[in-house]
């Protein structure tokens, strides 16, 4: 399978070139140059599967000729062992219409375990193969952060240095992301919103000297073997609810827009969908731009689901892509425009986007009623973000067609919106009870790229 980006003007290059590239040097994403696609009768034959017999199954056809597909399950297999429910990804049925595909039972209790856990091995693999060190830089609103540092801490061949927004993430995130004191680990504070973390790695990308010199490789979901394994959980729920046979629909909690667009890439691959909806909470850029094909930045509001606080979605480069029938030197000229404050579709684009995407908005008050309303009614406990897909779940369900919310996070990582909500405040799993005992680390950087890019180079391992 060959990877192009999504400005054109990178590629084809391999699966493994992918993964340790990152962002494509014309500053694009990478994507496969076409969509692997299941039959109904292959995907038929994936029930009875276990979670990471199909996860080598779903990943096999992007990694083809490069790794195998029983190499891909035993890494599956290696990367979910310490998860806390054998069903890896448990489907939760909330009432007659919607079930919460539960995505919080790996070792940083959020949905980015499932990807980062399996990317570690695939770095390992890969580095070791062509005797080389790699240095890792991401941004996060919140739980990639803790997730790549968990995974990647301690590894010989990678240094990882994770930039978060000085106080925008909840202090679960925070102390998970600074306890981790591994050699090669680096927690590292910005003065800023998450738009500013990312913005300041996407310029380091940019910088092919700097990039060349040191390695810099992303573990974000602009990195596409980010999202590959978050295709997986969508056939998995698919398949306990019915399909192929029976129809689904997805509400998808979304900030970058990675978690979503790996929902797309299950449709692209066969996988029976109705609707593929967009939950936003209040800063609401994509619902907007689904209602007006107008995509126009606006200042971050904090909220009560902190990992959704975002007004550029990386991912969604990915979906413009296609839009634009593939072509690269469009979407280029989209992200220029987008830099200079914003762009609008032409209807037809706009048109294929609906076609794909729909989309609904939470607000503060209507995330906080949904959890109260949510553990009054079915005795389930939400995180901010799950309620958000929950609340958009409810206005937009279709009669006859299950509806899968994915939780997102454990509520226990965001214990004062939840408190607040609901009356109970929720403990952390046994593995993180002595969280806020244990000693932190971290770095706190001004918004400057020449201080990162020093701290950077000072701190990487040669």
């Amino acid at each position: 399978m060959d990877y192009i980006s999504t400005r054109g003007q990178d590629g084809p290059l391999g699966f493994e070139q992918a993964l340790l590239s990152g962002l494509a040097r014309d500053g694009g994403l990478y994507l496969p140059v076409e969509w692997p696609r299941f039959s109904k009768a292959e995907i038929a034959a994936m029930k009875g599967l276990s979670y990471a017999e199909l996860a080598g199954r779903i990943m096999a056809p992007f990694c083809d000729g490069e790794i195998s597909e029983a190499e891909l399950t035993a890494m599956a297999g290696d990367a979910y062992a310490g998860f806390d429910d054998p069903a890896i990804a448990p489907l939760v049925k909330l009432n007659d219409d919607i079930h919460i595909l539960e995505l919080f039972h790996g070792p940083t209790i959020a949905f980015k375990d499932y990807a980062m856990q399996f990317l570690a091995r695939a770095f390992d693999r890969a580095l070791a193969k062509k005797q080389q060190h790699a240095v890792i830089l991401g941004a996060t609103s919140g739980d990639t952060g803790s997730a790549a540092l968990e995974a990647f801490q301690g590894r010989d061949a990678v240094d990882v240095f994770i930039l978060f927004p000085d106080g925008r993430v909840s202090p679960v995130q925070q102390r998970q992301m600074t306890s981790v004191i591994a050699d090669g680990a680096f927690a590292v504070s910005v003065k800023g919103d998450f738009d500013d973390c990312q913005a300041l790695v996407k310029t380091l990308f940019n910088d092919h000297q700097f990039r060349d010199q040191v390695g810099l490789s992303a573990v974000n979901s602009i990195n596409w073997a980010r999202l590959m394994p978050q295709i997986v959980y969508y056939f998995s729920s698919a398949l306990a609810l019915g399909a192929p046979d029976q129809k689904v629909a997805f509400s998808v909690p979304t900030g970058n827009f990675g978690n979503v667009f790996a929902g797309y890439a299950a449709v692209q691959m066969g996988l029976p969908v109705e609707r593929l909806i967009v939950a936003s909470n209040q800063n609401d850029i994509l619902p907007r731009f689904f209602e007006a094909g107008t995509m126009a930045r606006e200042t971050v509001v904090p909220s009560l689901s902190p990992s959704m606080d975002i007004q550029v979605s990386s991912n969604f480069e990915r979906a413009l892509y296609f839009a634009y029938g593939k072509d690269g030197a469009a979407v280029a000229g989209l992200m220029e425009e987008l830099k200079a404050g914003g762009f609008t579709l032409s209807q037809g684009v706009k048109a294929a986007l609906a076609g794909a995407f729909d989309s609904g908005r939470c607000s503060e008050a209507e995330t906080s009623a949904t959890i109260t309303a949510t553990l009054k009614n079915a005795a389930e406990l939400l995180c901010p973000h799950t309620a958000v897909g929950v609340k958009v779940a409810e206005e937009q369900r279709v009669q006859g067609v299950p509806m899968i919310t994915l939780a997102t996070a454990h509520p226990a990582k965001f214990p004062d919106a939840v408190e607040a909500a609901s009356g109970i405040r929720p403990g952390l799993p046994p593995h993180m009870a002595d969280l806020f005992e244990r000693p932190e680390r971290v770095t706190r950087l001004s918004n400057d790229l020449s201080a990162l890019e020093a701290h950077v180079r000072e701190h990487r391992r040669k």
